[in-house]
């Protein structure tokens, strides 16, 4: 046979392409509805962001007085001063979402701009050429991605006006009808919805830089006459906001100045991405993926100047914060559905592969399965509602209940949730808002309060507090909590999980600080080792300290971490049916209640029942394996039932982690002394 010769196709063998698939074909409709319940369960997560509360009243505040502040009315340190007030528009449309249905109202909200978002994007594709359904797997891995930026913020609604230009522009550029009139309402919207919209005159610029490449096999676009001229009117319409240019100046001061300021430089969201957290919802392949894809279609001699260009800008700022990597991925949508589909096509596949409901069930099967290990985690649980846990819902009664009032100082992300309780309280304003609202100074001393003595003494100086409302959360200004209790000025007359409540002994509010104030534990944590040691020691000690955590307990709901003391308490005392008692208290109140399991695990094995005690053990370690010592407790399971080898298996693990740990080399060499007998 000669060389040129191709065999005939056997059943069975390999076939390197495939037939595009109808859009209504029912296969790649039940694969497309697939995707889309995909993407609709990524973003339907309990919300725990704080900064929505403040969005919601801003957008009540301006329904109901038919005005956009031109005045900062927020915060008391600068009422009355001129003030820009962010994201109007977008806390204009998002109230009646709120109004209409509560918690609903909110996740119909993220259901409807995420679906919309993405329902563009992958009109986009199909019309850049994607005929498989490899794109929609596409799709639902960069939903996987944009999940972490899909709780209540501006950058939902900019989501849509991001997809809607790409789709404007890719539409004209592949010889579509030249709709690039519509960017310039596009623009106007993105102005007055979140400082990002410098992204849209960005894209636009692309676009027209781009055009003298035309895509391979595609019609020749028109020239950039209209571009140009809808450019510019985009720009000349972003003035029209109620603050002109200062709105407009806001993210490039941000860039130039405010950025390297302490403050911004400790908000999570605005440090490098964290790729240990992000593993599970596909980041990684979404960010390295994509330039992978366009060199491959690069060799190809496809290349896409544009889509490379797309590429590089959004892979850069996603890189240096978190916060824009939603952008990047509603950036990448429509580009890596092309591509990857593309790629997919190219592959060797079975026969039976090859069919329309084999391919449509395939696909719908890829989607899921990329979803559940994201779905999974317990830091994100899926459902309908608010973790009330975050905000400081008791303290608040606490404060309304007592009148605590005055001059109070709060952490910024604890003010959308002050204004929104209690606004127009003019005696509970926070200090700062959500947007760090406040003079430069005013600012630095805040970062600076809780790490240098100093700073505090400063700005307690200026303004001389009359309360202070601080976070409980660990890692979070942890040392702000120690000084104030050293500190003889202030009194601790509340706490529980979520934040404490000082007032000032000698000010206003220096009755209830005598009547309340906590004389034996405090809001920090570094005292709680020489409590617990005293307590050993001093039953009478002890005792005050158990009526001091009760009374925590019976204060607020969210109270988990009193429990686990209470729960330390008992198993000094012998009590392990009341210490496992508050251990489940905690865990109903908090199921990543850290060493929860850990010690119910530890109790189970003082009552001889070690199979409980590794079902405790590997609870603990799904939520995130914080007690240090979980490895010698599951090594002394399996001991007790009688399997010396798990048991040298988990010693080994706990010397892996720590090669100093004496106790788990002295346990190992022990049950390897019994194995070698």
């Amino acid at each position: 046979m000669p060389a040129t010769s191709k065999r005939p196709s056997r059943p069975g063998r390999a076939t390197p392409t495939l037939l595009p698939l109808p859009a209504r074909h029912p296969a790649a409709l039940l694969a497309t509805f697939v995707a889309a319940a995909c993407v609709l369960v990524s973003v339907s997560f309990v919300l725990y962001e704080t900064d929505f509360w403040q969005h919601l009243l801003v957008g009540k505040v301006i329904w109901q007085t038919h005005a956009i502040p031109q005045r900062q009315i927020w915060i008391w340190p600068h009422h009355g001063a001129p003030d820009i007030t962010p994201s109007w528009l977008f806390r204009v449309l998002l109230w009646p979402f709120w109004a209409a249905g509560g918690v609903w109202g909110l996740f119909a909200w993220r259901w409807l701009t995420t679906l919309a978002a993405f329902a563009v994007l992958g009109w986009t594709a199909r019309r850049m050429g994607a005929r498989g359904l490899a794109g929609l797997v596409a799709l639902v891995l960069v939903a996987l991605a944009y999940r972490q930026r899909s709780q209540i913020r501006p950058e939902t609604l900019v989501a849509i006006l991001m997809s809607l230009e790409i789709a404007i522009l890719e539409s004209r550029r592949h010889g579509g009808p030249d709709r690039c009139g519509w960017l310039v309402p596009i623009a106007w919207v993105w102005a007055n919805t979140h400082i990002s919209y410098v992204f849209g005159f960005a894209i636009i610029a692309l676009y027209g830089i781009g055009g003298e490449y035309p895509v391979p096999g595609a019609a020749k676009p028109p020239p950039p006459r209209r571009l140009i001229l809808a450019g510019l009117a985009a720009v000349a319409i972003s003035f029209v906001n109620p603050y002109g240019w200062r709105a407009l100046a806001q993210p490039f001061e941000y860039t130039l100045f405010w950025r390297h300021e302490p403050i911004f430089q400790t908000i999570g969201e605005l440090q490098p991405i964290r790729w240990a957290a992000n593993w599970k919802n596909g980041l990684p392949l979404v960010v390295f993926g994509w330039p992978a894809l366009i060199v491959w279609r690069w060799r190809r001699g496809r290349p896409d100047m544009i889509e490379a260009m797309i590429c590089a800008m959004f892979t850069a700022v996603a890189a240096q914060t978190q916060r824009f990597v939603g952008f990047h991925a509603v950036a990448a949508g429509a580009f890596l559905a092309r591509d990857l589909d593309d790629w997919v096509s190219t592959w060797p596949r079975p026969r039976w592969s090859t069919g329309a409901w084999a391919r449509g069930v395939l696909a719908s099967a890829v989607c899921v399965a990329v979803c559940i290990p994201e779905w999974r985690r317990p830091e994100m649980p899926l459902g309908v509602g608010i973790d009330m846990r975050r905000f400081p819902v008791a303290a608040c009664d606490f404060m309304a209940a007592h009148g605590v009032r005055g001059r109070g100082f709060a952490p910024f992300y604890f003010g959308g949730y002050m204004l929104w309780r209690f606004w127009p309280d003019p005696s509970r304003l926070p200090f700062m808002d959500i947007h760090q609202s406040g003079t430069h100074e005013d600012r630095l001393l805040y970062a600076l309060a809780g790490t240098h003595p100093e700073s505090w003494r400063a700005l307690d100086g200026r303004y001389r507090f009359d309360y202070i409302l601080w976070n409980r959360v660990p890692s979070r200004s942890e040392q702000l909590l120690d000084g104030r209790d050293h500190d003889p000025a202030w009194a601790l007359v509340f706490l529980d999980d979520a934040a404490a409540v000082y007032v000032r002994r000698d000010g206003p509010l220096a009755r209830l600080a005598d009547s309340l104030a906590y004389p034996d534990i405090p809001a920090g944590r570094t005292e709680w080792p020489g409590i617990g040691e005293r307590c050993r020691q001093d039953t009478l000690y002890r005792a005050r300290v158990r009526a001091e955590l009760e009374r925590e307990v019976a204060a607020s709901p969210f109270n988990g971490g009193a429990h686990g003391y209470l729960a330390n308490l008992d198993m000094m005392d012998g009590r392990l049916a009341g210490a496992r008692a508050h251990l489940e208290q905690a865990l109903a109140r908090d199921p990543l209640f850290p060493t929860g399991h850990d010690r119910l695990g530890r109790i189970a094995l003082m009552e001889r029942r070690p199979r409980e005690a590794l079902r405790e053990f590997e609870a603990e370690r799904a939520i995130g394996d914080w007690a240090p010592g979980l490895d010698i407790h599951v090594g002394e399971a399996w001991e007790a039932l009688g399997d010396p080898r798990r048991a040298a298996a988990a010693y080994r693990r706990a010397l892996a982690r720590d090669p100093g740990n004496s106790a788990a080399r002295a346990a190992l060499e022990a049950v390897e002394r019994r194995m070698d007998r």
